[in-house]
């Protein structure tokens, strides 16, 4: 089967600024617009009251000034918190960001969304579910729809029930021999695979299935041709200036 061109940009920045800025915050996306990437990704999860925002980690500790489950608390009492202080001081201050917010500012600067969904131990449908019809409303009109991915499997279910128009990637760890079966009872159309992982034959195997290959995550030019050349279709990267080249 042959694979349609990848309609996104090639080069997607990690966690919103890559290694620039805090991640999974606006200051980290605006940084990445000015430096002229095109595509940033980021991780969403949901708040104790249902509000999908952006944060990597089940607990508040490694990035932000906060202790504890990040889905114990209200949106409100979240988006008090400092996620900009730990990387710099130039970043004090910095908040947590809702999805709603980055959305707003993607769609101003005209950069692509990779949309990590992030759900909490137990809430893998529910964050699914709401992450995707959120993403449909609030990227709308867009030139290209957001990219949907996870590794968890009832998320992407639940997002391709809530708005199956909005395209998935299924995520995963490593390497296994049932990567199609979930590809395809998901109605995937990309895998995205951490660079070790890739051999030329695994590339060709999912191409011929008719799905997009991304990979995570590269931060020097060489090993990103040698993966071009393998036939990768997108590179996630926390490099900046690599995600400059569009």
């Amino acid at each position: 089967m042959t694979t349609a061109p990848f309609p996104w940009p090639r080069w997607i920045l990690h966690r919103g600024g890559g290694d620039a800025a805090p991640e999974n915050t606006l200051a980290g996306m605006l940084l990445a617009a000015f430096a002229g990437a095109k595509m940033v990704e980021f991780d969403v999860r949901l708040s104790a009251d249902g509000v999908p925002f952006l944060l990597h980690d089940d607990t508040l500790e490694r990035t932000t000034n906060g202790h504890g489950p990040a889905d114990a608390l209200p949106w409100k009492a979240l988006s008090r918190l400092d996620a900009g202080a730990g990387f710099s001081p130039r970043f004090a201050d910095e908040p947590l960001p809702s999805l709603a917010d980055a959305a707003q500012l993607l769609n101003d600067h005209g950069l692509c969304a990779n949309v990590e969904i992030k759900p909490g131990p137990g809430r893998e449908a529910e964050t699914g579910a709401r992450v995707a019809a959120d993403c449909a409303r609030l990227f709308a009109g867009q030139p290209q729809p957001p990219l949907l991915s996870s590794f968890s499997v009832a998320a992407l279910a639940a997002a391709r029930d809530a708005a199956p128009q909005l395209p998935r990637a299924l995520l995963l760890a490593e390497w296994h021999d049932d990567w199609l079966a979930q590809a395809q009872a998901l109605s995937v159309c990309a895998i995205d695979l951490g660079w070790r992982e890739l051999t030329a034959e695994r590339v060709a195997a999912i191409h011929q299935a008719g799905l997009w290959l991304l990979s995570w995550t590269v931060n020097d030019a060489d090993t990103a041709q040698a993966l071009w050349v393998m036939g990768v279709d997108a590179l996630c990267t926390d490099a900046l200036a690599l995600a400059g080249q569009g």
